[in-house]
């Protein structure tokens, strides 16, 4: 069986998350070409009661890691904050909790999810972090040679049982393997050949953001319902997170982190926006044109700009790994050509603009 899932990373080199597309003003902009737009998340159905049997399987979960940050699922936020300090900030989420973040320096880049004082996920992006058994940089071929990684992840929640169902490019680019009572899900960099990042989740907040195909039987979990002002700051809390973790991407990769600028944080947001009003996935909007138009109409100042966007994927960590696994986006995101970057996101609609300015300031 390990041998059948080892030959599977073996096609990274040809199997793609997604094509890249890469904008530049000065290009020919061309649609054709596939965006990243992850629908999986939305993808679920009821069993039927013969299906219900086969949910509960004869899975024998890994035993918990028995160091590191899996450790703290489950604990009180006091264990976080005595192990980590106060974090810089804390920002709302689409599920429930609230996301701690560490942000001091790349290599210790912590994301945590806090729900009614209790941890409940863990993103982990910092090279120096222990997210044992893995680390951050691990080759591929030493995870997949160690662990063994299921096409069905099979849980049971308070009497209701949910089979989530991964597909090739999941087992390729982000499985996940049941520790214990800890679900932990891997982001492998398919151009490096590297662990990029570590999701360590509970059941409940697993089912919640439904990151996979989902079979369920009983009663499904479902995020909680948000006010508008809600909305408003998790939108907010997302767009700083895709800047911070995209700085502490490019500092790994040796390129300069980049500033925020707000006035093109403003024509990232609307352009979420209009995407979703008009359920319009594009580089052009129809009514307000590519991205060179919607710099000039806002008076932003540069030499060059690019955009990367995105839609479906279950919050600002997620994206930013996928757009990683993918050529032109990739290219983007770590391009030493941009000096500035404004994020915007509207419901699970993500832009990022990105340009050096005139003054290279």
């Amino acid at each position: 069986m390990r041998l059948r899932t080892l030959s599977r990373i073996l096609i990274l080199s040809v199997v793609f998350l997604t094509m890249g597309f890469y904008v530049s003003i000065n290009e020919k902009n061309d649609d054709s070409k596939v965006l990243i737009k992850e629908d999986q998340t939305s993808e679920m159905k009821q069993s039927t009661p013969q299906e219900a049997n086969q949910t509960n399987g004869s899975q024998t979960p890994l035993e918990k890691p028995k160091e590191g940050l899996a450790l703290l699922i489950g604990q009180d936020v006091s264990n976080l904050e005595k192990e980590f300090g106060t974090p810089i900030r804390i920002d709302e989420s689409l599920y429930g909790f609230q996301w701690y973040i560490y942000n001091q320096s790349s290599n210790r880049y912590l994301q945590v999810g806090v729900e009614n004082k209790r941890v409940v996920t863990i993103f982990a992006l910092g090279e120096s972090l222990n997210v044992a058994p893995f680390e951050i940089g691990q080759p591929v071929e030493e995870i997949f040679n160690t662990q063994f990684f299921d096409t069905n992840i099979n849980l049971e929640v308070n009497g209701s049982t949910y089979r989530f169902e991964l597909n090739d490019t999941d087992l390729n680019l982000r499985p996940m393997v049941r520790m214990g009572n800890i679900y932990v899900q891997l982001y492998i960099d398919k151009f490096t050949g590297n662990l990029s990042s570590v999701r360590f989740l509970d059941a409940e907040t697993l089912v919640k953001q439904r990151p996979y195909e989902l079979v369920y039987r009983g009663q499904l979990i479902k995020p909680p319902a948000l006010s508008e002002d809600m909305m408003n700051l998790v939108e907010q809390s997302t767009e700083q997170q895709i800047f911070d973790i995209t700085n502490a991407l490019r500092i790994r990769h040796k390129v300069k982190p980049l500033v925020w600028d707000e006035k093109t944080a403003e024509v990232a947001f609307e352009h979420s926006r209009d995407m979703a009003q008009n359920n319009d996935f594009s580089h052009t909007s129809k009514k307000f044109g590519d991205l060179a138009n919607r710099l000039k109409t806002a008076r932003v100042a540069y030499q060059t700009a690019g955009e990367n966007i995105a839609a479906n994927y279950t919050d600002g960590p997620a994206v930013v790994e996928g757009w990683l696994n993918s050529k032109g986006h990739r290219d983007s995101l770590l391009s030493k050509e941009y000096s500035h970057l404004g994020v915007g996101v509207y419901e699970k609609y993500y832009t990022q603009n990105f340009i050096r300015k005139t003054d290279d300031k």
